[in-house]
């Protein structure tokens, strides 16, 4: 069943931050995973918007699982970590 990682922070040095996408996406594509919405101008209608706001599709769990807790992806995640905070990532899975 598709998954999907619903994800929002705010990025506190871009330039820092910029490095992240390019290294992410390849190691995303490696488990068969989507990048649906990747948005720096998302508008709050209620709560409070964070500067980034992203959906990642996923096949399944495992595989979204997986991808998360790839050893690659551990050190890739270290450019977030010191560039972003506020951060919420949520696993759900899709209705049908």
């Amino acid at each position: 069943m598709d998954t999907y990682y619903i994800i929002s922070y705010d990025i506190n040095d871009m330039e820092d931050f910029q490095q992240y996408p390019p290294l992410a996406l390849p190691l995303i594509n490696k488990y068969k995973g989507e990048v649906i919405i990747s948005d720096l101008k998302a508008i709050a209608v209620e709560g409070t918007a964070k500067k980034m706001n992203a959906l990642v599709k996923f096949p399944s769990i495992e595989l979204a699982l997986a991808c998360y807790n790839d050893e690659e992806y551990k050190e890739i995640a270290k450019i977030r970590f010191r560039s972003t905070s506020n951060c919420s990532m949520i696993l759900a899975e899709a209705l049908v």
